[in-house]
Protein backbone atom coordinates (compact mmCIF):
# COMPACT_ATOMS: atom_id res chain seq x y z
CA UNK A 1 0.00 0.00 0.00
CA UNK A 2 0.82 3.37 -0.84
CA UNK A 3 -0.27 5.63 2.07
CA UNK A 4 0.21 9.67 1.63
CA UNK A 5 0.00 11.43 4.83
CA UNK A 6 -1.58 15.43 5.32
CA UNK A 7 -2.07 17.32 8.01
CA UNK A 8 -5.45 20.23 7.74
CA UNK A 9 -3.99 23.81 6.52
CA UNK A 10 -3.81 26.65 8.68
CA UNK A 11 -5.99 27.67 11.27
CA UNK A 12 -6.41 31.30 13.41
CA UNK A 13 -5.16 29.20 16.61
CA UNK A 14 -2.61 27.86 14.65
CA UNK A 15 -1.31 31.95 14.36
CA UNK A 16 -1.85 32.36 18.16
CA UNK A 17 -0.08 29.42 19.16
CA UNK A 18 -2.91 27.62 21.05
CA UNK A 19 -3.63 24.15 21.37
CA UNK A 20 -6.13 23.37 19.41
CA UNK A 21 -6.77 19.51 20.16
CA UNK A 22 -9.85 18.62 19.78
CA UNK A 23 -11.76 21.91 19.07
CA UNK A 24 -13.43 22.19 15.94
CA UNK A 25 -11.37 24.81 14.87
CA UNK A 26 -12.07 26.31 10.77
CA UNK A 27 -9.55 26.57 8.35
CA UNK A 28 -8.83 30.41 7.96
CA UNK A 29 -8.03 31.91 4.85
CA UNK A 30 -3.97 30.82 4.40
CA UNK A 31 -5.85 27.27 4.99
CA UNK A 32 -8.07 27.27 2.59
CA UNK A 33 -5.20 28.32 -0.18
CA UNK A 34 -2.83 25.91 1.64
CA UNK A 35 -5.72 23.04 1.31
CA UNK A 36 -5.91 24.20 -2.80
CA UNK A 37 -1.89 24.12 -2.93
CA UNK A 38 -1.72 20.61 -1.41
CA UNK A 39 -4.87 19.11 -3.75
CA UNK A 40 -3.17 20.32 -6.86
CA UNK A 41 -0.16 18.26 -5.76
CA UNK A 42 -2.08 15.49 -5.55
CA UNK A 43 -4.18 15.58 -8.36
CA UNK A 44 -2.43 13.50 -11.04
CA UNK A 45 -2.23 10.71 -8.12
CA UNK A 46 -4.49 7.78 -8.74
CA UNK A 47 -5.76 7.45 -5.11
CA UNK A 48 -8.49 4.63 -3.85
CA UNK A 49 -9.29 5.82 -0.73
CA UNK A 50 -9.27 9.26 1.43
CA UNK A 51 -9.44 9.20 4.99
CA UNK A 52 -9.87 11.95 7.59
CA UNK A 53 -10.37 13.17 10.66
CA UNK A 54 -13.83 14.32 11.08
CA UNK A 55 -12.90 17.47 12.65
CA UNK A 56 -13.58 20.62 9.77
CA UNK A 57 -10.08 21.54 9.38
CA UNK A 58 -9.08 18.55 8.37
CA UNK A 59 -12.38 16.76 6.77
CA UNK A 60 -12.21 20.24 4.92
CA UNK A 61 -8.79 20.08 3.75
CA UNK A 62 -9.80 16.08 2.46
CA UNK A 63 -12.69 17.45 0.73
CA UNK A 64 -10.08 19.76 -1.33
CA UNK A 65 -8.05 16.69 -2.65
CA UNK A 66 -11.17 14.26 -2.63
CA UNK A 67 -12.95 17.05 -5.49
CA UNK A 68 -9.88 16.28 -8.11
CA UNK A 69 -10.69 12.03 -7.34
CA UNK A 70 -14.59 11.67 -6.92
CA UNK A 71 -14.40 10.05 -3.81
CA UNK A 72 -16.31 10.41 -0.82
CA UNK A 73 -14.32 10.98 2.30
CA UNK A 74 -14.41 8.55 4.84
CA UNK A 75 -14.26 10.26 8.35
CA UNK A 76 -13.25 8.41 11.71
CA UNK A 77 -12.84 9.99 14.98
CA UNK A 78 -9.59 8.20 15.66
CA UNK A 79 -7.27 10.25 13.38
CA UNK A 80 -8.21 13.35 15.70
CA UNK A 81 -5.57 15.45 17.06
CA UNK A 82 -4.44 14.46 20.95
CA UNK A 83 -7.28 15.78 23.55
CA UNK A 84 -5.63 18.61 25.73
CA UNK A 85 -8.55 18.39 27.59
CA UNK A 86 -9.27 21.50 29.74
CA UNK A 87 -6.02 23.40 28.13
CA UNK A 88 -7.63 23.42 24.48
CA UNK A 89 -7.29 27.02 23.74
CA UNK A 90 -4.33 27.83 26.05
CA UNK A 91 -0.79 28.96 24.58
CA UNK A 92 2.16 26.76 26.24
CA UNK A 93 2.80 30.30 28.38
CA UNK A 94 -0.56 29.77 29.55
CA UNK A 95 -0.60 26.10 30.01
CA UNK A 96 2.57 26.60 32.48
CA UNK A 97 1.07 28.96 34.42
CA UNK A 98 -2.17 27.42 35.08
CA UNK A 99 -0.38 24.66 36.78
CA UNK A 100 3.01 24.84 36.44
CA UNK A 101 3.95 21.64 38.40
CA UNK A 102 1.58 19.17 36.33
CA UNK A 103 2.48 21.24 32.89
CA UNK A 104 6.68 20.43 33.70
CA UNK A 105 5.33 16.31 34.71
CA UNK A 106 2.89 16.29 31.48
CA UNK A 107 6.08 18.18 28.96
CA UNK A 108 8.81 15.09 30.47
CA UNK A 109 6.50 12.22 30.28
CA UNK A 110 3.61 12.67 28.18
CA UNK A 111 2.84 9.00 27.20
CA UNK A 112 1.42 8.20 30.78
CA UNK A 113 0.64 11.54 32.07
CA UNK A 114 -2.61 13.84 30.75
CA UNK A 115 -3.68 17.14 30.97
CA UNK A 116 -6.75 17.79 32.49
CA UNK A 117 -9.92 15.65 31.32
CA UNK A 118 -6.88 15.50 28.28
CA UNK A 119 -5.55 11.82 27.19
CA UNK A 120 -2.31 10.43 26.86
CA UNK A 121 -0.11 10.08 24.34
CA UNK A 122 -0.06 6.25 24.64
CA UNK A 123 -3.69 6.63 24.30
CA UNK A 124 -3.58 8.93 21.04
CA UNK A 125 -1.14 6.18 19.54
CA UNK A 126 -3.31 3.10 20.47
CA UNK A 127 -6.16 4.45 18.76
CA UNK A 128 -4.14 5.77 15.26
CA UNK A 129 -2.40 2.72 15.27
CA UNK A 130 -5.68 0.75 15.33
CA UNK A 131 -6.81 3.21 12.07
CA UNK A 132 -4.08 2.71 10.64
CA UNK A 133 -4.33 -1.62 10.75
CA UNK A 134 -7.88 -1.43 9.68
CA UNK A 135 -6.54 0.32 6.40
CA UNK A 136 -3.54 -1.59 5.85
CA UNK A 137 -6.12 -4.35 5.73
CA UNK A 138 -8.63 -2.96 3.61
CA UNK A 139 -6.38 -1.47 1.40
CA UNK A 140 -3.47 -3.55 0.88
CA UNK A 141 -2.55 -2.99 -2.91
CA UNK A 142 -3.83 0.29 -3.56
CA UNK A 143 -3.37 4.32 -2.21
CA UNK A 144 -4.53 5.30 0.46
CA UNK A 145 -4.63 9.37 1.68
CA UNK A 146 -5.15 10.33 5.23
CA UNK A 147 -5.62 13.81 6.57
CA UNK A 148 -5.63 14.29 10.27
CA UNK A 149 -2.84 16.64 12.51
CA UNK A 150 0.61 16.82 13.61
CA UNK A 151 -0.20 14.61 16.68
CA UNK A 152 -1.89 11.93 15.18
CA UNK A 153 0.41 11.95 12.04
CA UNK A 154 3.47 12.22 14.11
CA UNK A 155 2.15 9.24 16.57
CA UNK A 156 1.42 7.15 13.51
CA UNK A 157 5.58 7.96 12.41
CA UNK A 158 6.97 6.97 15.28
CA UNK A 159 4.71 3.49 15.84
CA UNK A 160 4.88 2.51 12.50
CA UNK A 161 8.91 3.41 12.23
CA UNK A 162 9.71 1.59 15.43
CA UNK A 163 10.72 5.30 17.31
CA UNK A 164 10.39 5.96 20.77
CA UNK A 165 6.89 7.68 20.91
CA UNK A 166 8.26 10.30 23.57
CA UNK A 167 10.28 11.15 20.56
CA UNK A 168 7.17 11.46 18.63
CA UNK A 169 7.63 15.61 18.44
CA UNK A 170 10.83 15.25 16.68
CA UNK A 171 8.66 14.33 13.25
CA UNK A 172 7.77 18.14 11.72
CA UNK A 173 4.58 17.99 10.23
CA UNK A 174 3.50 21.46 8.60
CA UNK A 175 0.47 22.63 7.70
CA UNK A 176 -0.92 21.07 4.34
CA UNK A 177 2.47 19.01 4.26
CA UNK A 178 3.07 15.73 2.35
CA UNK A 179 4.35 12.43 3.54
CA UNK A 180 4.49 9.26 2.00
CA UNK A 181 5.50 5.88 2.92
CA UNK A 182 5.11 2.35 1.56
CA UNK A 183 3.32 -0.02 4.08
CA UNK A 184 4.35 -3.84 3.85
CA UNK A 185 3.27 -6.76 5.42
CA UNK A 186 5.32 -6.31 8.35
CA UNK A 187 7.57 -3.07 7.62
CA UNK A 188 6.78 0.67 6.41
CA UNK A 189 9.72 2.78 4.14
CA UNK A 190 9.00 6.55 4.51
CA UNK A 191 9.61 7.99 1.28
CA UNK A 192 8.67 11.64 1.92
CA UNK A 193 8.97 13.59 4.95
CA UNK A 194 6.85 16.65 5.52
CA UNK A 195 7.35 18.15 1.78
CA UNK A 196 5.91 21.66 0.90
CA UNK A 197 7.05 22.06 -2.10
CA UNK A 198 3.59 23.08 -3.41
CA UNK A 199 3.95 26.24 -1.74
CA UNK A 200 5.93 27.65 -3.79
CA UNK A 201 4.98 30.39 -6.57
CA UNK A 202 5.02 29.29 -9.50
Amino acid sequence: MKLFLTRHGQTDWNIAGRYQGQSDTPLNETGLRQAEQIAKRLSSETIHAIYSSDLSRAANTAQSIADFHSLEIKKDSRWRELSFGDWEGLTYQEMSAHSPELFEAWMKDPLTISTPNGETLAQLAERVKAAFDEIKEEHADQTVLVVAHSGSLQSLLAVTLGVDLNRYWQFRISQASLSEMNVYEDSVVLNLLNDVSHFQEK
